[in-house]
């Protein structure tokens, strides 16, 4: 994933299509790839300035560039010829933890997150990796999470190193001390990996209980699939508590967020048509995610394919069906839990949960439902942990220090850290790990199905 420093590993930026070719546009712009950034996206913004204490990597660098209105401001200014497409745009656009807090504020509506994502479509196709980090950009992008059997084959040699021996002894001999320290942190920090993926494990038809109100479908997604297979059979289990008829397609693949958030739409894309036809033919009611970056990403298959003619209206129509666990049984109603959860907890809000869908109070109604469980609100609970896909990996001279701002805004009575996202998940649970603390981090409907199996156990 192109990232500061990675210009020696790259070829130099060459103008590509002459104007008027196919992927090119009029003028004298640097952006001469399908999917530019759009003009009516970035003419909006008016650099009122209400978005800069609301951006993380503003907020730690202090740096107009770094800030989402400097962002925009670069984008146009490419977009319009007056900036050639080096490390002075690629910087900032790759720096950006695309977590849409500042959409969140904006007066104008500024889609940030868009333009950010068109503008990296941009640097992927002008600038592709070379070497090594090619090699690996394209084995992940490409080869791996596109494809499920191939992830799930990845998920058994993670778990074969975990339970085999070979954790301890790499973090005995130190070998694990070859590696930077935000990998080390999240070694330790990966969850124990199942046996067995929740794909291989749910059934293409879960049957509703009691009344049957309705039928969707589940997105079991690639991170969520391999190391929370737990939360997505928790999902399963919810849903039909709740009275609908679970469907699993079998065609499904990972969501694409990743290979967008890198540049790489045209992959993305492909897994976006997979996916609308694996769901569409499903005719649910509607397709339930619990994985918030995931989320968002479906919700937005019709802006990355709105130039695609055969799968435009598709696309709408597929992302108008796409819910959030926790929004979709706040929506419909669900039944409240009569099992006790005796437990203190903290709400964290996801970025791609809180900014890109707007879905904050339906957790909380969710959480407040259950009997014996206290929730205790977390300060500033919508400020990006630092994760944001794999930020972390990527930046972590920006995702290290959001971390530790993160843990430190967490309520000293929790017992538990709540969120619905996989890869906040992760980091926060390095987090916990890297304060010494117990605390557990948990997916909310993980809490919900534990109240729904005591409430069974006490009948």
């Amino acid at each position: 994933m192109p990232s500061v420093g990675a210009e020696s590993a790259r070829e130099d930026y060459s103008p590509g299509p002459a104007a008027g070719q196919p992927g090119s546009l009029e003028g004298t712009t640097v952006f001469r790839w399908d999917d530019p950034p759009d003009p009516d996206k970035y003419s909006v913004c008016v650099h009122c300035g209400l978005c800069l204490e609301a951006c993380p990597t503003y907020q730690e660098l202090g740096i107009e560039n770094q800030s989402p209105r400097g962002r925009v401001y670069l984008i146009r200014a490419a977009s319009e010829g007056r900036l050639p497409l080096d490390e002075a745009l690629i910087d900032p656009v790759f720096r950006c933890l695309d977590c849409r807090a500042c959409e969140s504020v904006c007066p104008s509506g500024v889609q940030v997150g868009t333009l950010i994502e068109q503008a990296r479509g941009q640097v992927f196709a002008a600038r592709p990796a070379r070497g090594w980090q090619g090699f690996v950009q394209r084995l992940f992008l490409q080869r791996i999470f596109p494809r499920p059997k191939r992830l799930r084959r990845l998920a058994r040699i993670g778990r074969f190193y975990q339970r085999s021996g070979l954790a301890r002894l790499a973090r005995s001999t130190g070998v694990l001390n070859l590696f930077p320290s935000h990998l080390r942190e999240m070694e330790a920090a990966l969850p124990q990996i199942p046996a067995t993926s929740s794909r291989e494990l749910l059934p293409a038809q879960v049957p509703a209980q009691r009344q049957r109100r309705g039928r969707v479908a589940l997105v079991t997604g690639c991170v969520m699939d391999v190391l929370f297979t737990d939360t997505n059979l928790a999902t399963a289990r919810v849903l039909a508590r709740n009275g609908y008829e679970v469907r699993v397609p079998e065609g499904q693949v990972c969501c694409g967020a990743l290979q967008v958030h890198a540049g790489d739409r045209e992959t993305a894309k492909a897994m976006a048509r997979q996916n609308i036809d694996a769901f569409l033919a499903e005719d649910v009611d509607a397709v339930i995610i619990n994985a918030a970056g995931c989320g968002a990403a479906m919700k937005e298959y019709g802006e990355l394919l709105r130039n695609d003619p055969a799968y435009r209206e598709k696309a709408e129509r597929f992302s108008r069906k796409v819910k959030d666990v926790a929004e979709f049984l706040a929506e419909v109603g669900f039944d409240p839990p009569k099992g006790r959860v005796e437990m203190t907890v903290t709400y964290h809000d996801a970025c791609h949960l809180s900014h890109a869908q707007g879905v904050r109070q339906q957790p909380r109604e969710i959480l407040a439902s259950i009997p014996g469980l206290r929730v205790v609100e977390m300060p500033d609970s919508d400020r990006c942990c630092g994760s944001a896909g794999i930020y972390n990996l990527t930046h972590p001279e920006i995702a290290s220090p959001l971390l530790d701002r993160k843990m430190a805004d967490v309520p000293e009575e929790a017992e538990a850290i709540v969120m619905g996202n996989p890869g906040c998940m992760m980091q926060i649970r390095a987090g916990v790990q890297r304060t010494g603390a117990t605390r557990k981090v948990l997916h909310t409907v993980d809490i919900l199905d534990a109240a729904y199996q005591a409430e069974e156990e006490n009948r």
